[in-house]
């Protein structure tokens, strides 16, 4: 009889370890949990107090379904529109911190489309950006290249503007591709603000926190993706030094630490203030929290480095 029950004690207690186990394991690689409340860095009000310029100013949004908004709760939360205006339902610590409270002559423009790549964004600019009037300042948020690296998924054969699964030996002329594609852009865009412009081009985040795993089950693993994905940031960084007025807007240090292994605290990127997840369903676009980041880190660079600014 106490042999039984001590069979039974000790089958409880692997049956106990076995849960935890389990728990564990659901909790540090499964569980996502997309938290609540403000994400992202903190923006000073107090630069909000006041008019910067009475200039005519067009913001004008180019990309991909990031600067589309695709993945937040609803249009009023993207990154572009709440740069411009706030929503009905903003933090309290970010009311008025919009550009239309201290540009009151500001019109807005937004060419992005969800899924397309820096090829479509080149014919974009090349096919439907008007020349504006001379008397028009432009301030543009450029997302470009996230989609050349994801396409499509593995499930056909990599090629220029669809690179998953890619060697570095295979990708490296797309690569030179995407970095000149990226300078005729900028100059096309320049070219239709003869009064001038600023361009915000945020570099590309990385669902796997550095990992360079696939982030879902359903991708296939990917050698060379962080290798590449590295050197499409390298292209962005490169023709951002070329001109004074274009800009990198880090959304790559931004996300690092809220993407799949955002749970994992021995992961160098584990953010103990805020371990959640910051990316859509379909894992590359970002969820409500992630737009409200991106907005944080477009209005942070725009006040380091914008000439409207007031210094």
């Amino acid at each position: 009889m106490k042999s039984w029950k001590k069979r039974l004690a000790i089958l409880a207690c692997f049956g106990a370890i076995a849960v935890l186990l389990s728990f564990g394991y659901i909790h540090l690689f499964l569980s996502r949990p997309i938290g609540s409340g403000p994400a992202g860095p903190n923006v000073d009000r107090s630069e909000f107090g006041a008019i910067w310029s009475e200039r005519k100013i067009l913001v004008l949004g180019i990309g991909d379904s990031i600067t589309a908004g695709l993945g937040a709760n609803s249009p009023d939360h993207s990154y572009f529109n709440r740069l411009i205006v706030n929503p009905n339902d903003e933090f309290q610590s970010m009311k008025n911190v919009c550009l239309s409270s201290v540009l009151p002559n500001l019109q807005s423009m937004n060419l992005a489309v969800s899924g397309s790549t820096s090829i479509d964004h080149y014919q974009v600019v090349s096919e439907r950006l008007p020349i504006q009037p001379e008397d028009v300042f432009g301030l543009v948020m450029l997302t470009t290249g996230g989609n050349d690296l994801i396409h499509s998924y593995g499930r056909m054969p990599p090629k220029e503007g669809a690179m998953y699964g890619a060697t570095l030996i295979q990708a490296k002329p797309w690569i030179e591709a995407y970095q000149l594609r990226l300078n005729e852009m900028i100059s096309k865009i320049e070219d239709a603000f003869p009064g001038g412009c600023e361009i915000y081009l945020a570099d590309i985040y990385d669902p796997t926190d550095g990992v360079g795993d696939a982030p879902s089950i359903y991708l296939p693993h990917w050698e060379h993706g962080l290798a590449i994905h590295s050197q499409y940031n390298e292209s962005i960084r490169y023709c951002a030094k070329l001109r004074k007025n274009v800009h990198v807007v880090p959304l790559y240090q931004t996300f690092l630490g809220h993407g799949s292994h955002c749970r994992q605290f021995w992961r160098e990127h584990y953010t103990s203030d805020d371990p959640s997840y910051w990316f859509f369903t379909n894992i590359e676009d970002p969820n409500d929290r992630g737009y409200d980041a991106i907005r944080r880190v477009f209005l942070n660079t725009i006040l380091d480095s914008s000439s409207l600014v007031p210094k």
